[in-house]
């Protein structure tokens, strides 16, 4: 079983420091940047679970929301995964989102 822990970790600490921002900060694109990751790690997980079927996109439910649809997204695809290779490629993806969101 792939442990997918770090991936959970990363995306619980963008989420905890979303929850953080000040409303200002989430709306410069912090809360834009969490949506946009949040919808990619559903497609992800969605193209995983099943292929061939059209993705679903996940809407927006506000800038205070953002956090929560990350968290939701990353759980929802760590069940999914299926090496260390998508592990890491999702990593990545959480990392830069929080890079660039600036939190």
């Amino acid at each position: 079983m792939l442990d997918t822990t770090p991936l959970t970790r990363a995306v619980d600490h963008f989420a905890d420091r979303l929850r953080a921002a000040p409303q200002s900060r989430l709306q410069r694109g912090a809360a834009a940047e969490a949506l946009g990751l949040a919808r990619e790690l559903a497609l992800r997980a969605q193209r995983l679970e099943n292929p061939g079927q059209a993705p679903r996109e996940m809407p927006d439910a506000g800038m205070f929301a953002s956090a929560d649809q990350i968290t939701v997204a990353v759980h929802d695809l760590a069940l999914v995964l299926r090496n260390e290779a998508e592990l890491a490629e999702a990593l990545l993806l959480v990392e830069e989102a929080q890079k660039r969101a600036g939190v």
